[in-house]
């Protein structure tokens, strides 16, 4: 991400004002994104990050993992920083063909679709609550093992008994507790992610390969 200096004065305000915290360095990094991109403080004391979750998502983009996203507006809202680091492919669950059904929605199937040729993929949840449980189902069974999930659908059924199973999984995740959450958060988390891993893996390093 660019920043100006705008920017600055937003961030250097978020950080007066968030107080005392227990998130790492890289993790309050991400936290500070969400709320810029919010103007939400309540983000401090929802988000949570499972063990190692940073670094197994900033390995996975520095591989070039294939990224799976739900919806469209995850899919813009990380399309510059994406491109412009490591070029990761992005696929969008509204754009996978699949047949019609009745049982599930179109972005479940699409993400399972997507899930099953891309197993190991890095997937964002950003606004489909039904396509979070069709991938824990998937993870479940052993179908799929992904490097990260980023789940911050907003919801009122079923979205928390969808993140408590992740959180119960071994898969990397991040994920936002309670109703709140939306595309814009997930696109924040991503591309706070994007930029913490390009310090760490790109740049000269990519130069020297």
């Amino acid at each position: 991400m660019e920043w100006h200096v705008t920017d600055a004065q937003s961030l250097a305000i978020i950080d007066s004002e968030i107080g005392d915290h227990v998130f790492s360095p890289a993790e309050y990094e991400i936290v500070r994104r969400v709320i810029y991109a919010t103007a939400d403080f309540e983000y401090k004391s929802l988000i949570r990050f499972s063990e190692r979750a940073l670094q197994a998502g900033a390995a996975a983009l520095a591989a070039r993992t294939t990224i799976v996203v739900d919806v469209p507006m995850v899919q813009v809202g990380i399309a510059y920083d994406i491109q412009n680091t490591f070029a990761n492919p992005v696929y969008c669950s509204m754009e996978a063909l699949t047949r019609p059904q009745k049982e599930k929605t179109r972005t479940a199937w699409g993400i399972e679709t997507l899930a099953k040729r891309y197993p190991e993929g890095i997937f964002v949840v950003g606004q489909a609550q039904t396509a979070l449980t069709a991938l824990v189902d998937l993870i479940e069974v052993e179908e799929i093992r992904p490097a990260l999930i980023i789940a911050t659908p907003v919801g009122f059924v079923n979205v928390d008994e969808a993140k408590e199973r992740l959180q119960d999984s071994l898969v990397p995740h991040i994920t936002i507790d309670g109703r709140k959450g939306n595309a814009v958060v997930a696109a924040a988390i991503v591309d706070g992610l994007v930029d913490l891993a390009w310090q760490a893996y790109g740049q000269d390093k990519n130069r020297g390969s």
